[in-house]
């Protein structure tokens, strides 16, 4: 019997521009510096973000997502390099600007906002500070300007008294009002582009529904793309436009919300969505997908997912399938696709 899903919560419809791309990443590959050789921990991964879109981009841990958004930020650790690939952003190659010229866009232009905002806040610094500072760095606001603009941006992400909140220290704040103060830092010079990594990992259901209604808001008014990472189906399926479904370093599968959560043809998305849990259905266990991501140093030179796909063919185990057209806005990389089913 098929699995069929309600339609995707309409907090965005008609909000994705029908012009050119804001962000189009083609053919990025992103490689660690081991002991013995370079590991592709991003390969040839391929998408694009309109203004006012958001695409999620989901997998299990370990598939390259926040290495993929690291990448496009241009943020990645010493041991990591940008192999190959563009990364387009409004008419410019990321890649191939300048250090400082980068620095001009990033936090400015395009923003990020990171895992576990209680690591990723520096505790010896105030809020304000942290947030003034971004305002510095890119504009010529005075002192008194950029902690009106700081405040600002709090109040309007919903954290009461926030002039006053502005001398506060992170471990004063709470989990979800802390991933507030991450999105103002973000958001405090009105980019164009914001890459939300696992924005509502470790926040209550009631905290994260704020959290997704306040990014739904800002990408009607500023116009604003986004790139959504994260574990949470049920996320996606409510908030996003677009779907990327990454496994082993690249994209398998790309589409709408509508078509991968209705009509998914990928194994590995199937079993991802298989193994969400349903108010409305009672099973005596969640689905598991056997196996495990393969280690960068043993990945498979065939299809990477074949070892835990039931349904792989010859062919899967002995060349590399291409990312190809399946239908319109969908992409798959699969020699063996079947239709969604229990």
């Amino acid at each position: 019997m098929a699995r069929s899903f309600p339609a995707p919560v309409s907090l965005h419809q008609g909000a994705a521009d029908a012009g050119p791309p804001l962000l189009e990443v083609r053919h990025l590959v992103t490689e660690i510096q081991s002991r013995q050789r370079r590991l592709r921990a991003v390969d040839g991964v391929s998408f694009q973000v309109r203004r006012g879109e958001i695409l999620g981009l989901v997998g299990e841990s370990g598939c390259g997502k926040s290495m993929t958004a690291l990448s496009l930020m241009r943020l990645l650790p010493p041991a990591a390099t940008i192999a190959q690939g563009e990364v387009w952003f409004d008419g410019q190659d990321l890649l191939r600007l300048s250090p400082k010229a980068m620095r001009r866009i990033r936090g400015h232009r395009m923003s990020m906002v990171f895992q576990e905002p209680m690591t990723a806040l520096d505790p010896a610094f105030t809020i304000g500070s942290q947030i003034t500072e971004v305002i510095h760095a890119h504009g010529t606001d005075s002192a008194a300007a950029a902690r009106a603009r700081a405040a600002a941006m709090l109040d309007r992400l919903g954290i009461p008294n926030a002039a006053r909140r502005l001398d506060s220290y992170p471990h004063q704040f709470s989990g979800g009002m802390r991933q507030r103060v991450m999105l103002a830092l973000a958001l405090v010079m009105n980019p164009q582009l914001l890459i939300a990594d696992e924005p509502t990992t470790a926040l209550d259901v009631t905290i994260q529904a704020q959290i997704l209604d306040l990014v739904a808001d800002l990408r009607r008014e500023l116009g604003l793309g986004v790139v959504l990472i994260t574990h949470n189906l049920g996320v996606i399926h409510e908030i996003a436009d677009r779907v990327a479904v990454m496994y082993a370093g690249e994209i398998v599968e790309i589409g709408s919300v509508a078509r991968i959560f209705s009509d998914p043809k990928h194994p590995y998305t199937q079993g991802l969505l298989r193994s969400m849990p349903y108010l409305y259905e009672r099973r005596p266990s969640l689905h598991v997908i056997a196996g495990r991501v393969p280690d960068l140093g043993i990945m498979p030179r065939a299809c990477r997912f074949a070892a835990r796909c039931a349904n792989r063919i010859d062919q899967c185990t002995e060349t590399h399938p291409e990312l190809r057209e399946a239908d319109r806005d969908h992409e798959l990389r699969c020699y063996n696709p079947t239709p969604f089913a229990r």
